[in-house]
């Protein structure tokens, strides 16, 4: 059993307020009521108010969020066939090249990412703007969806699939039937992070927009050069709830996922 010691405390204590003191110190001075952000003039949701006024906001944020989506749902369903490829297929020509290209953006710093992307686009005459946010983006989170997957496959009982097709199911039924459900809470994980990933990224966005796509992270750092205000702070705020309660409700739906599965095997056991 572990024993906190003093120092175990200490050392927990100034890792998590070096994590998170600056995040709680957003949050606060997001309802300041005064326009200095470093000064407290008392409280108020005045900023939050704002934020529907500020159309160069809201529309970054548009863009964002739907580049968020689309790309995180087209990550899902690439890297969750890329997984099933990398688990279930381990022996094709070429399966190191394959594999290493899906690992690559993994390792690979974001501006030689962004910057290959661009040039890809520039090489076919591809326009820059929302759609090739999107692609890039894609690009970017599909091997962190296939990693999520991966993992819960290598542990996956192929037995339960092999029943099904013994009855008679075909492998496509199988696998919507079968195999989804089970691997859904590392799917579901994969496309959160994705999403989560989508909504972060700057390095790789400034590289791939073109006019009239501007996401949100790009237009709150144009504005920050220029001096942080109450504003930002705000925005900043939503977004950190929008991921909190996103990771909330996975944590819940996965847990939950877990109980109901870990029932059914009970409830197979005792028949």
């Amino acid at each position: 059993m572990l024993k906190w010691t003093r120092f175990n405390i200490i050392s927990v204590t100034l890792g998590f307020a070096f994590l998170y003191l600056p995040i709680v110190l957003l949050v606060i001075f997001s309802f300041n009521e005064s326009k200095l952000v470093t000064v407290w003039g008392g409280f108020s949701t005045k900023w939050y108010v704002s934020l529907l006024s500020n159309q160069g906001l809201l529309d970054a944020a548009w863009v964002t969020i739907r580049v968020g989506l689309l790309s995180a749902t087209a990550a899902t369903i690439l890297g969750t066939m890329a997984a099933l490829t990398l688990v279930r297929y381990t022996r094709f020509r070429g399966r190191m090249l394959f594999s290493g290209m899906i690992y690559a953006p993994l390792v690979m710093p974001d501006v030689i990412t962004g910057l290959s992307l661009l040039l890809l686009f520039v090489a076919i005459g591809f326009d820059r703007g929302f759609w090739t946010i999107t692609l890039a983006h894609t690009t970017l989170t599909m091997c962190f969806v296939a990693v999520v997957v991966q993992s819960r496959l290598l542990s996956f009982d192929q037995s339960i699939e092999e029943a099904a097709q013994d009855l008679g199911a075909p492998p496509v039924r199988t696998f919507f039937e079968i195999t989804l459900p089970i691997i859904a809470p590392a799917v579901l994980s994969g496309w959160i992070l994705a999403f989560t990933l989508s909504l972060d990224d700057l390095v790789i966005a400034s590289f791939t927009s073109g006019p009239g796509a501007t996401t949100l992270p790009m237009r709150i750092y144009s504005q920050v050069r220029l001096g942080v205000t109450p504003e930002i702070n705000a925005v900043c705020t939503i977004l950190i709830a929008i991921v909190t309660v996103g990771v909330i409700c996975a944590s819940v739906v996965t847990k939950r996922r877990e109980i109901q599965r870990q029932r059914d095997e009970r409830a197979a056991a005792d028949a």
